[in-house]
């Protein structure tokens, strides 16, 4: 089970319950929500979706609205693996 790091006061609205039930996963070991910026485009619903590869995992990045957060995740699944993992979030 992993850990959720919360360095920031504000986040995507959503997104905590999200990335708290990511971290209940035996495979991450944390998740650590980041910079918050605005983006052109405009998502309806949050949609987390995978960047590159860090050190230590993955970078995703989180959308909704006109909002976007950066999200890294501390683990040793693979993309694919992740990527799936999120999706299932994705829809619900």
């Amino acid at each position: 089970m992993g850990r959720l790091v919360l360095n920031h006061s504000s986040n995507i609205e959503g997104l905590i319950p999200i990335l708290k039930n990511l971290a209940l996963n035996i495979n991450i070991r944390s998740v650590t929500p980041a910079i918050i910026s605005r983006v052109k485009g405009r998502s309806s619903k949050l949609n987390i979706r995978l960047s590159v590869k860090t050190i230590s995992g993955y970078k995703a990045i989180a959308r909704k609205g006109k909002t976007a957060q950066e999200v890294f995740i501390s683990t040793d699944l693979s993309k694919n693996e992740l990527k799936s993992l999120l999706d299932d979030y994705n829809q619900s």
